[in-house]
């Protein structure tokens, strides 16, 4: 995916159910089915839901077209539910007086072939077979984890990502994980020079840029951090590849394997971003976080104990 597409607007894709606790009325659904679940969201339309797990993203993210004072940020609404039941979703929009006019409501169908025809340049679920599906056509997306975590209540938007396979291709993190650390840490300083291929989140990135160079020198904003398991001399391919992308990261945190958490915390980051569900969990417990099921960490293991195969299936 070129990381040039509409650029002139950020586009965040988002679920009812990230965007919104819907805890209640899927259990409904879960144990008295379809009728029963739409009678449900019918008798309670005019309660506001509460906010979900990328609620607090979703405000920041729009209250930057009140700092630019220009529509550049445009969050869509996707979701299972059909327009009738969805009512209720888009009365809770209007309670929060948050800004999203454009939907998409499949009725019981995965509204992910919907991702691409709006432009998206993210797209955030709770439904891992969803983000699959979405990651496979070249966009951005993230499987939301419940977190009490509090979100920063300052304007200021922190993104933190994790690099190998996130940010870069998978193509390293293979070889660490098929041959061993000191394989992996020869083979990045062989190839020091020569930059990595760019993982599924390098265009949400630039777009991400784009923004930022938006505000004057030294008052943006958004602030981005790369917190990665890297450690010397494994960092320079990653900081030679981001030169060769011309993209520029704000923090860059090489942690040499140590807990990624307490570091997300002092850096007051808004959302994570990780491939592997083990640092997922973790950093859970401090700020909210998105799980990215792609590369070597998602595959199944082979009958020889290799990452071969297909993905594996992430709980949605």
């Amino acid at each position: 995916m070129s990381d040039k597409k509409n650029i002139d607007k950020l586009v965040i894709a988002i679920s009812s159910r990230a965007l919104f606790d819907l805890d209640d009325s899927h259990r409904v659904y879960e144990e008295q089915g379809l009728e029963a679940y739409q009678q449900y969201q019918i008798a309670h339309e005019s309660e506001p839901l509460q906010p979900g797990g990328a609620f607090g993203l979703v405000k920041k993210l729009l209250h930057l077209n009140t700092q630019l004072n220009s529509q550049r940020v445009e969050v869509i609404l996707l979701s299972r539910n059909s327009a009738d039941t969805g009512l209720r979703i888009f009365k809770s929009i209007e309670h929060y007086g948050l800004a999203i006019t454009r939907a998409a409501f499949s009725g019981g169908a995965s509204p992910y072939r919907y991702i691409s025809a709006f432009n998206s340049h993210l797209f955030l679920s709770m439904d891992g077979a969803d983000v699959r599906h979405a990651l496979e056509q070249g966009v951005a997306a993230a499987t939301i984890l419940p977190s009490a975590t509090a979100m920063v209540s300052d304007d200021r938007l922190k993104f933190a990502f994790d690099g190998d396979a996130v940010l870069f291709s998978d193509e390293a993190e293979r070889i660490y994980k098929s041959e061993g650390l000191e394989a992996f840490a020869r083979s990045e300083k062989e190839s020091a020079n020569q930059p990595l291929s760019g993982g599924p989140f390098k265009p949400f990135l630039a777009a991400l840029q784009q923004l930022q160079m938006e505000f004057a020198p030294g008052e943006s904003p958004i602030r981005t951090c790369l917190v990665t398991a890297r450690s010397a001399p494994a960092h320079e391919r990653v900081v030679r590849t981001l030169r060769a992308w011309n993209i520029r990261i704000d923090e860059s945190l090489f942690l040499g394997g140590m807990d990624k958490g307490v570091f997300l915390k002092a850096f007051d980051a808004d959302v994570f971003f990780d491939d592997q569900e083990a640092h997922c969990d973790s950093a859970r417990h401090h700020v909210a976080t998105g799980h990215v099921p792609h590369g070597v960490a998602n595959e199944a293991p082979g009958p020889d104990g290799s990452a071969v195969g297909k993905a594996r299936k992430n709980q949605g």
